[in-house]
């Protein structure tokens, strides 16, 4: 059982090395075409929604990906790459089930609370220095 989570662990961990090593290099390919619109972040965003939903429908409905191979690419692979696409898959998990009011909490809690941590932490930070 122990080495069964060590292994998810370093799928985990060796996805989102590559995921994030990929967003890295999107944004060095992307930023100098872009001027002051955060195209990187945009592209990895909406591709890694789109990789995110491919993968987990066919891991939810063919033998194509094993649960192995789920965790790599789309827990590490996309959460390296951008956690945009989880967010917007767990939304859309949460829709599909019929839980509107959980999907709404979350869609607005996320993005409110986003903004208040990041001003938050911004404040704490010119208080601390």
């Amino acid at each position: 059982m122990l080495m069964k989570q060590v292994s998810a662990f370093l799928l985990v961990g060796i996805g989102g090395f590559l995921g994030s090593a990929a967003r890295y290099g999107a944004s060095l390919l992307l930023s100098p075409v872009a001027g002051g619109l955060p195209l990187a972040t945009f592209s990895v965003n909406i591709i890694g929604c789109f990789f995110i939903g491919f993968i987990s429908e066919l891991a939810l409905s063919t033998t194509l990906v094993s649960p192995e191979s789920r965790l790599f690419l789309v827990t590490g692979f996309c959460g390296g790459f951008t956690t945009f696409s989880s967010y917007i898959f767990e939304n859309a998990s949460l829709l599909k089930d019929g839980q509107m009011l959980y999907t709404s909490a979350y869609l607005a809690g996320s993005v409110i609370g986003g903004f208040v941590a990041l001003y938050s932490g911004t404040f704490f930070a010119k208080i601390w220095t």
